[in-house]
C-alpha cells in the first residue's frame, strides 16, 4: 500500500459513505488500496462532521488564493505601466 498518498475530502466522505451504506471494510480497503484503520478514521470523522469544516476550510482557503493571486497581477500590471 502506498504511504502518506493524501486524499480529496470528496474521496474520503465518498469512502466511509460507502461502509456506513454497508460495504464491508475488507472489500473498501482492496478495492481502493488503502488501509482498514484509515477508513474506520475516515467514518469516525465523517459521522462528527469534521470532513464538512475540512471542506469549508478547503473552500475558503482556494477563495483567498484566488484574491491573492488577483492582486498579484493587478499589482504587477500597475508596476509595468508606472515604469514608462
Amino acid at each position: 500500500m502506498p504511504s502518506h498518498r493524501s486524499r480529496s475530502i470528496k474521496f474520503k466522505r465518498q469512502v466511509a459513505q460507502e461502509y456506513i451504506g454497508g460495504e464491508t471494510l475488507h472489500g473498501l480497503a482492496k478495492r481502493h488500496d488503502i488501509s482498514r484503520n484509515l477508513i474506520r478514521i475516515w467514518v469516525s470523522k465523517c459521522e462528527a462532521g469534521a470532513f464538512d469544516d475540512d471542506a469549508k476550510a478547503a473552500e475558503l482557503l482556494q477563495e483567498q488564493e484566488a484574491r491573492i493571486a488577483a492582486l498579484e497581477r493587478w499589482l504587477a500590471g500597475r508596476r509595468s505601466s508606472s515604469s514608462f
